[in-house]
């Protein structure tokens, strides 16, 4: 049992790391339009970012599967992205900035992961979807507080005074990092036998996750998401620096407050309903507000309103943040391989990331923004089409009908076969709705 301590710490953690990744949010496009860039090429450099963890994720997933001390591989991807604070802020020329953008690809495509599996380690698997959404209300709150900071100090200081905030705020990720106990792995890095001969699901690799229907699906879903939606605040960003003077640093930041502050409403029902109702439900609440924020995006002409646009985002971040590494447990099941199945969804989302963030750019070099948000808006729309017609539902500790009080596999009668992330047993179909929550007597002798 995770002591209070830890999980406080863990609340920090996530406050500071997202801190951290803020400064190479949007950020990042207004430096470089700052420094005469065009739009293509800010898309093509932010590409080589999410190509390096496109290629980076699997293998990484992988590997921190295998690793004892997921303590050592997050502190590592930190120190990392310190690295790549340090180097923008050193110089907004070509070589620095592609470096910048290979090294935190690959650092954040370990440090998610990482920060995921020590979350599961720490609260089990019944308690996960509450757990993040908790971890996300943090890490939206942390998002706002480093996006008004960053704000003004791009505003008042200088546009590269933004990533040396970024480096210092890194350091008490690191402090809260150190806080956290190691707690046993839930998914053990040697198979253990549970009941009978080996089951096959316990340390599944690749090709076999991908006989999951559900995996491939939601990958699909992934990608159309990040199609739709991870060139939009970078397209409006240049669109708001080409359109304004002073209070440019002022707009952006208060674009990624708005979400943020939406984020940490929301997350926690985000979690908890969709342990309660399914995921799929909860999936496209979410994802409906991309097509309508990028429609919305199209048809503006003062950069003012991108701020109220900006809601849509909070939503649709809050769902997609909670739900991918929720079903990535879902999916991984008793099979061992949670971290593979995140990274395999990380390279959906990084393939999705990096078509969009390259065609929109030069879509609107050649087209105007208005094409380049209608082309968002119809991915975004497909997403939504992919989950409504082709996504089954994931969530599988209690049938799609039952109650809990009539469900013996509930959290509150729980079973080994259904709360235990590495049992490769279901639970059992005969079990009827009168049966005793476990260690039932013979037949000729019923319970007391």
């Amino acid at each position: 049992m995770a002591t209070a301590r830890s999980l406080r710490a863990l609340d920090w953690m996530n406050f500071f790391v997202a801190n951290v990744q803020t400064g190479f949010g949007p950020f990042i496009a207004v430096y470089l339009a700052s420094n005469k860039w065009t739009q293509g090429q800010i898309g093509l450099v932010l590409s080589v970012g999410t190509i390096t963890a496109m290629v980076s994720q699997i293998p990484a997933g992988a590997l921190i599967d295998t690793m004892r001390n997921k303590h050592a591989a997050a502190a590592s991807a930190i120190g990392a992205i310190i690295f790549c604070a340090l180097l923008l802020g050193a110089s907004p020329s070509y070589l620095p900035v592609l470096s910048a953008e290979l090294f935190h690809g690959f650092a954040s495509c370990m440090l998610g992961p990482a920060m995921a599996a020590i979350t599961l380690a720490l609260v089990g698997r019944h308690e996960l979807g509450t757990r993040l959404g908790r971890n996300a209300r943090w890490a939206s709150i942390g998002s706002a507080v480093a996006a008004a900071l960053m704000g003004l100090s791009g505003q008042y200081v200088s546009v590269s005074s933004v990533f040396w905030l970024t480096a210092a705020l890194a350091v008490p990720s690191l402090v809260a990092l150190s806080m956290i106990e190691r707690a046993a792995p839930l998914v053990p890095s040697k198979p253990i036998t549970l009941r009978g001969p080996a089951p096959p699901g316990q340390r599944a690799d690749l090709l076999e996750l991908l006989r999951d229907r559900r995996l491939l699906v939601f990958a699909g879903c992934i990608v159309l998401f990040h199609l739709s939606n991870a060139a939009m605040l970078n397209l409006a960003a240049g669109e708001v620096t080409g359109h304004m003077g002073d209070n440019v640093q002022l707009v952006i930041a208060a674009c990624i407050i708005v979400p943020q502050a939406v984020v940490a409403w929301l997350s926690p029902w985000v979690g908890s309903s969709a342990e309660r109702r399914g995921r799929r439900p909860i999936l496209l609440f979410g994802f409906v507000a991309l097509p309508l924020r990028a429609l919305l995006f199209a048809g503006v002409s003062s950069p003012y309103l991108l701020v109220p646009i900006q809601l849509l985002d909070g939503l649709s971040a809050a769902v997609f943040g909670v739900m991918l590494p929720l079903i990535a447990a879902d999916v991984a099941g008793g099979k061992g391989r949670y971290n593979l199945c995140l990274g395999f969804f990380g390279l959906a989302a990084g393939l999705g990331a990096t078509l969009s963030t390259t065609a929109a750019g030069f879509a609107a070099d050649r087209f105007g923004n208005t094409v380049a948000f209608i082309g968002l808006a119809v991915c975004g729309a497909l997403a939504v089409l992919l989950v409504w017609v082709a996504l089954p539902e994931t969530r599988e500790n209690a049938p799609p009908d039952a109650s809990p009080a009539q469900n013996p596999t509930s959290p509150a009668s729980p079973s080994p076969s259904s709360t235990s992330p590495i049992s490769s047993t279901p639970p059992t179909s005969s079990a009827q709705p009168n049966s005793p929550p476990a260690n039932p007597p013979p037949v000729s002798a019923p319970p007391v």
